[in-house]
């Protein structure tokens, strides 16, 4: 079996299509038709079905992409072990992250980190806690950063920072009124509409957990895939968000919004998870970026 053909087929499984993935590697379409064609005679199998929206694969042809996969990023991960052998810091480093770290944490890390190690590039992914942990466990990404993430066997935690879960309201919002007066209780929030994310986020599974034991009746009025929307929408009307209030350090300085402490127990201890695949080797380049992220979350320092 050659490993060219196999090269072929992964980028095509990864491209969905073989001229997308020739250019890619800079060759002939026909020559990756060819490679992918000798697979599947020597396979006894077709590992692509073919049609105009481009190359799907079989269920044969998903097992070899799983195997591909695999085999690709441990290459990749002893050429950067070679390279730091040689004295050279880089290499390729994936990073699946919560998206509430976006608008304020993650630029920090990423420039000081590029100005640091200006040869090491990066994958940086948003996604639920849910896919964040799959792409752990599946070797699609290096590091994970999970928002209240599921404890696993296999997901080893590298640092982890911990603080209550805010209520995010615009300036001059009404519920601004009870934090004054004394705690605000969920279920004077519960009065009021909510911006959530869906429930593949840790975030809201922690509020859906909080809503349960209290004895209001939500309203809500967004469900979305994006945590910087929630935040938005509660930016700017009457809707009520949840985050930790160092995601939004900024826009609190700005006058921007507010985030409200709550008294509630089962909001005070939101988790943010720097976390690797336990049985796996990191590259150089991944190792580096932990030592950064440890050092950052450091810094954020007591809750606002």
């Amino acid at each position: 079996m050659e490993f060219t053909a196999l090269r072929y087929f992964h980028e095509t499984a990864r491209a969905g299509s073989i001229r997308r993935a020739a250019e890619a590697l800079h060759v002939t379409a026909s020559s990756v038709s060819r490679g992918i064609a000798g697979l599947e005679h020597q396979f006894g199998a077709p590992l692509f079905e073919r049609s105009r929206k481009g190359m799907t694969l079989t269920a044969a042809g998903t097992l070899l992409a799983r195997q591909t996969h695999r085999t690709f990023r441990d290459l990749d991960r002893v050429r950067d072990a070679i390279d730091d052998l040689r004295g050279l810091r880089r290499g390729q480093v994936t990073l699946y992250a919560a998206e509430g770290l976006v608008a304020e944490f993650l630029p920090a890390v990423v420039n000081d980190f590029m100005a640091q190690y200006p040869q090491i590039g990066f994958e940086i992914r948003l996604d639920s806690t849910d896919g964040i942990v799959g792409a752990l466990l599946d070797d699609v990404a290096d590091i994970g950063i999970t928002f209240n993430g599921p404890h696993r066997n296999d997901i080893g935690v590298v640092t982890e920072h911990v603080e209550p879960i805010c209520c995010l309201v615009r300036p001059g919002h009404p519920l601004e009124q009870f934090a004054v007066q004394g705690s605000l209780k969920l279920d004077t929030v519960l009065k009021w509409p909510l911006a959530l994310p869906e429930q593949s986020f840790g975030m809201r599974r922690m509020v859906d957990s909080a809503i349960a034991r209290a004895s209001g009746k939500q309203q809500i009025a967004m469900n979305t895939n994006s945590i910087e929307l929630t935040k938005r929408v509660a930016m700017n009307g009457d809707a009520v968000a949840f985050m930790p209030a160092f995601m939004v350090r900024k826009d609190i300085a700005a006058n921007r919004l507010r985030a409200l402490s709550l008294d509630c127990p089962d909001l005070d201890a939101a988790r943010v998870t720097v976390c690797v695949h336990r049985d796996r080797e990191l590259s150089f380049a991944a190792k580096a970026l932990l030592t950064a992220l440890t050092a950052h979350f450091s810094a954020i320092g007591a809750p606002v």
